[in-house]
């Protein structure tokens, strides 16, 4: 199992913008540059975040992104699935339906890392790391 390098630049990314003082905008360069990443390949991602509600764009020589209101409910599943989309991780090749053990394994061990990375807050992040930690 592996999450797309998109998922890795937006929870960074989030925390970034989290850290950065949550009101206030960043640029996209900036952004981009702390992630060692293309401006454009990085605007497609925070578009995504944006449609999914998590953060807002101003545009202009002085805009940029910054967190929605009510960001501290942001958790690491909800920007997954901004990026990844919802779809089950496994899918049984044979059509055994609802009874096929083996999907029933893979559905409960989705369902239990879906639950823990539900648990897990953009805010809680924030609160544990030390003020001048850069490294993410």
């Amino acid at each position: 199992m592996k999450f797309s390098k998109a998922t890795d630049y937006a929870l960074h990314t989030m925390l970034h913008l989290a850290l950065a003082t949550p009101d206030r905008l960043t640029g996209v360069q900036q952004l981009a540059e702390f992630q060692g990443v293309s401006p454009t390949y990085l605007s497609k991602i925070l578009t995504k975040l944006a449609k999914a509600g998590m953060v807002e764009s101003s545009p202009g020589a002085h805009g940029g992104y910054r967190l929605k209101r009510n960001w501290e409910q942001v958790s690491f599943l909800d920007i997954i699935h901004a990026i990844e989309g919802t779809a089950s991780l496994f899918e049984c090749t044979l059509d055994h339906g609802p009874e096929c053990r083996i999907q029933q394994v893979m559905i409960q061990a989705e369902g239990t890392m879906e639950y823990y990375l539900q648990q897990q807050k953009l805010a809680d992040l924030v609160a544990h790391m030390p003020v001048t930690d850069e490294q993410h």
